[in-house]
């Protein structure tokens, strides 16, 4: 079984970092993105990685040669332009021996079990909708109560984790994202499943405020010393 790591975007947002080393590298409590996203995967058994890079993706490589003792086998697929998501995985699809693997968004670090989606071909881990501010109850004309970034009843969002059937590679663009081109089409033909992890670790590092929140949630739920058997 193969994960496929999509590394290829410029990480805009987390400028000035990003100027000089590409997004997967950028540190969280002092270990790269990916790091984190291989030690959590080799967790659950799989020792087998595609690394879909473009952006500076020589520091990758070298990061993760020097980096030689996470014990798993790496290779990598290099875009010579961003191609999204979607044209990531088609372009890396020669790797694709087996009829299922996993792809993750290069800037999610999560304690999700990756087991579960393999429950159902052509999945997509899903978690509860979170505001990025805080809400308050009001009862006529007064606060009640405060709910810092809470949960929203009922509306679930893309983890950017997936469990992928070799069969969705002819389905894909060669240039664009998966989820707003292959994902919508399946899911009218009903062939896209969800899996809902209600509770879990879940950040997306799309800004320097993100790293910091990430960092400390990772402390503050023990997951470094799940990752690093501590």
């Amino acid at each position: 079984m193969k994960a496929f790591i999509l590394t290829g975007g410029l990480g805009k947002r987390l400028k000035p970092i990003t100027d000089h080393v590409p997004k997967p590298l950028v540190p969280v409590n002092n270990v790269p993105i990916i790091e984190w996203q291989i030690r959590h995967f080799k967790k659950f058994g799989i020792k087998e990685f595609v690394i879909c890079s473009g952006y500076k993706n020589e520091q990758i490589r070298n990061y993760l040669k020097v980096k030689n003792n996470l014990g798993v086998k790496i290779h990598y697929s290099v875009e010579k332009t961003p191609l999204g998501t979607g044209g990531a995985i088609k372009n890396a699809s020669r790797f694709i021996e087996e009829q299922n693997f996993f792809v993750i968004n290069g800037d999610v670090i999560t304690d999700l079990d990756p087991r579960l989606l393999q429950t159902k071909p052509n999945s997509i881990a899903v978690i509860p909708l979170r505001t990025a501010f805080g809400v308050v109850d009001i009862i006529r004309d007064k606060i009640t109560r405060f709910h810092e970034k809470p949960k929203i009843s009922d509306y679930w969002m893309n983890a950017g984790v997936y469990y992928l059937s070799k069969e969705i590679t002819k389905h894909l663009p060669k240039k664009g994202n998966i989820e707003d081109s292959t994902f919508p089409i399946y899911a009218t033909k009903g062939r896209l499943s969800a899996v809902k992890y209600p509770d879990i670790l879940w950040h997306s590092i799309d800004s320097h405020k993100d790293i910091e929140e990430c960092a400390k949630n990772i402390v503050a739920m023990h997951y470094d010393d799940f990752i690093f058997d501590r």
